[in-house]
């Protein structure tokens, strides 16, 4: 398995080739920014450039994407559930289709602010293994479909650019337990189980650093 890196790598950017940016958001910007203030705002922000570092940035986050999450936060219910979480969970339950077009819309424009790096000292290694993989665990380079600056693929990969390195660390950690399983073909969930701890942190450093 020593090609993965390579596959995965010639696969996102024959995407990003054709795929530079999601299809502008059809909701209603400003429906969804009363929603956001409403229910959102309490942990990420009025604008969606969160203060607490364990809750994402999601201003400028591309506007399927927050959908399908809020879709799968709002499904989240016995074995099946995707993506498992006590606080969005019912924060999403009450959330009508159109509700979620509409603050997915109000989030995707909106200026991101980036979070902070909160250990130096592992920037450097998680940038070689952003950029570069571990080809030794057939680990790819997340570059290959985060792009190299942290922008992603729309609409299935999210710019995962400036954010919190405890949210990114929390939501490696969630993938390898189990406890997030909605990436796309399960791709999350096989690369972080060739993940160390020490990489995974390292990774979540460099990621803060993106613009």
């Amino acid at each position: 398995m020593k090609f993965i890196g390579t596959t995965v790598a010639a696969i996102a950017f024959t995407f990003s080739g054709f795929v530079s940016a999601e299809t502008p958001a059809a909701g209603d910007v400003e429906k969804g920014k009363e929603i956001a203030a409403g229910i959102c705002a309490g942990c990420h922000n009025v604008d969606g450039n969160s203060t607490i570092p364990l809750y994402p940035i999601l201003a400028g986050q591309y506007p399927g994407y927050i959908a399908k999450q809020l879709h799968d936060f709002k499904a989240a219910e016995g074995e099946a559930a995707k993506r498992d979480n006590q606080i969005m969970a019912p924060m999403a339950a009450n959330l009508s289709e159109e509700d979620i077009t509409n603050v997915a819309a109000f989030y995707s424009q909106q200026k991101p602010q980036s979070g902070t790096v909160s250990d130096e000292s592992l920037v450097e290694a998680g940038k070689k293994l952003y950029q570069g993989g571990n080809l030794e665990n057939s680990i790819p380079a997340c570059s290959s479909c985060h792009s190299p600056n942290g922008q992603g693929i729309p609409p299935h990969y999210p710019r995962i650019d400036g954010q919190y390195p405890a949210y990114t660390l929390s939501q490696l950690q969630a993938f390898r337990q189990g406890v997030r399983k909605n990436d796309t073909n399960s791709t999350m969930q096989t690369v972080v189980s060739r993940m160390s701890e020490q990489e995974m942190k390292a990774v979540s450093e460099y990621i803060a650093t993106l613009r």
